[in-house]
């Protein structure tokens, strides 16, 4: 289990690298000012949709050092209480 949630976090890093660089490439592709400008006038839903998710990486970078160090606490009490709670799937 725990290397499932460590490659979920590797996979979230990689995705938010991805979009990075995709903004990078965007903004390069279409000039600084032209995005600058459309920014502005998107209203802050439709900005916040381009952002993404927003990710925290200092905190990813914490989770990963506790998980590879074995320190990583796991509650599966509150798991299984929240999975309950959200009517998942078991």
């Amino acid at each position: 289990m725990i290397n499932s949630v460590g490659q979920g976090i590797s996979s979230a890093i990689g995705a938010n690298s991805l979009r990075e660089s995709g903004k990078a490439r965007g903004a390069a592709a279409t000039g600084s000012s032209v995005s600058a400008a459309a920014s502005t006038s998107a209203s802050p839903a439709a900005r916040m949709a381009a952002e993404g998710a927003p990710v925290d990486l200092d905190r990813i970078a914490q989770i990963k050092a506790a998980i590879a160090s074995g320190n990583y606490p796991v509650d599966p009490d509150a798991i299984a209480e929240r999975m309950i709670a959200l009517d998942l799937p078991a």
